[in-house]
């Protein structure tokens, strides 16, 4: 069985209006928004053998912030082809994962990553929820079987769904 973790990245600041999208930092309520995620993340043990994070400063940012919840990651990419990334993208992405890899975390943008959350996924009760708004710094976790190049719509079982006002 394979898990994937879907991240959306934490609020960013809004602040700078001069700074391209690429380059916005968290914000505050964004920073604190992922450390209530790394919390989560510690207490539930969900740690992913591979991170994928998108090149942004704001997704780099939200990393950094629950790095000490997924404690050791065996690998980290940080990818300029995740930022600005259709769902199609990222489940291409995803379906080039090695088979030997059962996790994978991938920290992305929206709406991408909310659709790929409800592409991917059976039907269920949660799923609605993920349909209805997926917020900065939710996590979906999905889990499948088989190998990563058979990854397609409706494979993956939707096993969780919080966001950070959920857990404070």
């Amino acid at each position: 069985m394979k898990r994937l973790f879907l991240l959306r990245h934490a609020k960013s600041s809004w602040d700078d209006a001069e700074l391209a999208d690429h380059d916005r930092p968290l914000a505050p309520r964004g920073r604190r928004a992922a450390k209530v995620m790394a919390r989560h993340l510690r207490r539930e043990r969900l740690t992913p053998e591979l991170v994928l994070c998108s090149s942004s400063r704001r997704t780099r940012e939200t990393f950094e912030c629950i790095a000490v919840g997924v404690g050791d990651v065996a690998e980290v990419l940080v990818e300029r082809g995740l930022y600005g990334a259709t769902q199609d993208d990222l489940l291409d992405r995803l379906r080039a994962v090695p088979d030997a890899v059962r996790s994978v975390m991938l920290i992305g943008h929206n709406p991408a990553v909310q659709y790929l959350s409800f592409v991917l996924a059976r039907p269920g009760p949660e799923l609605e929820r993920v349909r209805a708004k997926f917020p900065t710094a939710a996590l979906a976790t999905l889990e499948f079987d088989g190998g990563w190049g058979a990854l397609a719509p409706g494979r993956a079982r939707l096993v969780a769904f919080v966001t950070p006002r959920e857990l404070e």
